[in-house]
């Protein structure tokens, strides 16, 4: 497991958490506002896709 973390534009969260979770499997993102209070913090703990749930994983069974 690892954590991810984005920085973004607000009206860019949700396109981000989707791919995000689409490459890696992950937890609901924890949003942040960043010190500025201009952009957001994203953070996701992740983990690697496995072959079940990969397609295009090429790891050896």
């Amino acid at each position: 497991m690892f954590e991810i973390r984005v920085i973004c534009e607000p009206d860019d969260t949700d396109r981000i958490s989707a791919a995000v979770a689409a490459a890696f499997d992950t937890g609901p993102a924890r949003q942040y506002p960043t010190r500025d209070g201009r952009r957001t913090r994203l953070y996701f703990t992740a983990d690697h896709r496995n072959h079940h749930t990969n397609g295009t994983s090429t790891e050896s069974e």
